[in-house]
């Protein structure tokens, strides 16, 4: 395996889990936004909605890796890459606070009069998830600086 594939691979973790703690971050300034711009066909406020990254395994780009993979000669893989963010689909929190200007006015399925939807932000998953992202992003900077040393050494061998 070429040393730069390595630091390709790691760098594309290092890209993956980036994006994936600005999801969290957005997640957690959020935690309160009960209006985002949308509304209910009955016209009652729709709250912010948990972002959550999808990876995937990047595809081979060379034709030796896809003759490789074809071959049934499983190397190492080619990193890592955010496929899509979604919008979690866990149901919303709703708190009681008739006086508030997004409390529900128009009863509809699964919705009281008075009630106020909230985000289905969770702090304590979101800081889990966050320091689970930053050790990830962790490890891609120490394999990121291992190939740098790698590389370092191979050169000083050939000035020898």
């Amino acid at each position: 395996m070429p040393f730069l594939k390595a630091l390709d691979i790691s760098g594309s973790g290092l890209t993956a889990q980036r994006l994936r703690m600005d999801l969290i971050s957005s997640n957690i300034a959020n935690i309160n936004t009960t209006r985002t711009g949308e509304s209910t066909p009955a016209g009652n406020q729709v709250p912010y909605s948990r972002l959550i990254p999808i990876f995937e395994p990047r595809s081979a780009d060379s034709f030796g890796s896809i003759l490789k993979s074809e071959l049934g000669e499983n190397g190492v893989g080619d990193g890592v890459k955010v496929s899509a963010v979604v919008k979690d689909q866990a149901p919303f929190k709703e708190v009681y606070n008739p006086d508030s200007p997004d409390a529900v006015t128009q009863p509809e399925a699964g919705l009281q009069q008075g009630y106020v939807r909230m985000p289905n932000v969770d702090l304590v998953n979101e800081m889990v998830d966050i320091m689970s992202a930053s050790r990830a992003y962790e490890a891609n900077v120490t394999a990121v600086n291992a190939g740098k040393g790698l590389v370092l050494k191979a050169l000083e061998i050939g000035k020898g």
